[in-house]
């Protein structure tokens, strides 16, 4: 039985919800409408992340 290969794409997208999720929940800048100076980097990160993972899910249908 082999292993599943690993989808490095996924693994940095789930990295990064985590890396915007833990930064919102300790930050209260981020948790309104515009986030802080450190968090927007973190956040865009996941957006375009999920971003790429969702397009990529898409074609692959």
């Amino acid at each position: 039985m082999s292993a599943r290969p690993t989808d490095d794409l996924f693994v940095r997208y789930m990295k990064a919800f985590e890396d915007s999720t833990t930064h919102t929940g300790g930050c209260p800048a981020c948790q309104g409408e515009t986030p802080c100076a450190e968090g927007a980097p973190i956040h865009e990160r996941f957006a375009r992340l999920q971003d790429a993972y969702t397009a990529r899910q898409k074609q692959q249908r």
